[in-house]
């Protein structure tokens, strides 16, 4: 079993910032991308930003400039740092990681969401 948590969430006015985690947890033996994805009410799931076990980083046009995506790699921990955040960033996000386990069985995983809420 692997569990990605994630923290950091809150209500934030537009222009400020905010810091999620994900760590992941469980029976790992190598973790390949980690993601972050964003959900808003009545709207798909889409990424946010991605990176590589080796740091190889992907953002959303959205995004880019504003969030920064990083991680620890000896903690399973993936961030993302949001800054100058607008109304529309408002959204649930979910931490996804591509997961070798104990067993060298690779799977995709998804935490639990962590509500992203940006007042004008």
């Amino acid at each position: 079993q692997v569990q990605l948590v994630e923290s950091g969430g809150g209500l934030v006015q537009a222009g400020g910032s905010l810091r999620l985690s994900c760590a992941a947890s469980g029976s790992i033996r190598s973790i390949y991308s980690m993601a972050w994805y964003r959900q808003a009410p009545g709207n798909q799931r889409e990424l946010v930003a991605a990176i590589t076990s080796g740091g190889i980083t992907n953002y959303a046009d959205s995004v880019k400039g504003r969030f920064t995506i990083s991680r620890d790699n000896a903690k399973n921990t993936v961030y993302l740092e949001m800054n100058s955040l607008k109304p529309e960033d408002t959204a649930v996000y979910f931490c996804n990681a591509d997961v070798r386990n104990s067993l060298w069985v690779r799977n995709n995983y998804w935490g639990q969401g962590t509500q992203v809420s940006v007042s004008s």
